[in-house]
């Protein structure tokens, strides 16, 4: 698995960021959050290997269900950049559709079972 920098951004360009990560195994999840949010996600990486360049304070945070996965968001344009894993609270991923020059489409993927996790019901 090859980790490279990648530069990123949301849609809006309020937010952007660097992260060191490989591009595959890319992942969906099957919990009700990405399920809407329908994003492809790289594989996990440490906490280090990202980092915000601008708009730290356009981003929100969201947690549901155990409260323990924290799912970031820009305020202005709403997408989804990256999230800390519930299933590991020190891995992070991040969105491959707000990388530059990434294709998300051309990259495999699989399933991650994250509504399995859920304590609640459809969460």
């Amino acid at each position: 698995m090859t980790h490279s920098i990648h530069a990123g951004s949301c849609h809006c360009g309020a937010v952007k960021f660097e992260v060191r990560t490989a591009l595959e195994p890319a992942t969906r999840c099957n919990c009700s959050l990405c399920r809407r949010k329908g994003a492809l996600m790289s594989p996990t990486f440490a906490a280090d290997a990202l980092h915000i360049v601008q708009g730290r304070e356009q981003l929100s945070m969201y947690q549901f269900n155990t409260r323990v996965a924290r799912h970031y968001f820009c305020k202005v344009c709403g997408i989804y950049p990256f999230h800390q894993t519930r299933k590991d609270p020190d891995a992070w991923r991040v969105n491959l559709g707000c990388l530059d020059g990434i294709d998300a489409y051309a990259l495999e993927n699989n399933v991650a079972d994250g509504a399995s996790l859920s304590v609640m019901e459809d969460a």
